[in-house]
């Protein structure tokens, strides 16, 4: 299978983090019932104040592309872009490992 994955970096506004990250983790239960989303984790990091990291592997990029088409995905979008000071991600092929 050739599975596609992304490390996403959000930079939230200044004391935004915990709300953005609520919203993410909303994100991650609207995936609970999506086969083709095989990991959705939120991060918060421990050096950053503002920083939350997203770690995905979907079945391939048209699932994840599928995904932002879903209304649950557009609406949490809509929410978090107030939140949002900048995205950093890097897409990824899983190969392997523990989980997969």
């Amino acid at each position: 299978m050739n599975r596609f994955g992304m490390n996403v970096k959000f930079t939230a506004q200044p004391g935004q983090r915990d709300a953005l990250a609520d919203i993410l983790l909303g994100a991650a239960d609207a995936l609970a019932g999506v086969e083709d989303c095989e990991l959705y984790v939120v991060h918060v990091s421990e050096t950053e104040a503002d920083v939350i990291w997203v770690t995905e592997v979907w079945r391939s990029s048209e699932a994840h592309a599928a995904s932002l088409s879903l209304e649950e995905t557009k609406a949490a979008i809509q929410r978090a872009m107030p939140l949002i000071a900048g995205v950093e991600s890097t897409k990824l092929k899983p190969i392997g490992g523990k989980g997969l």
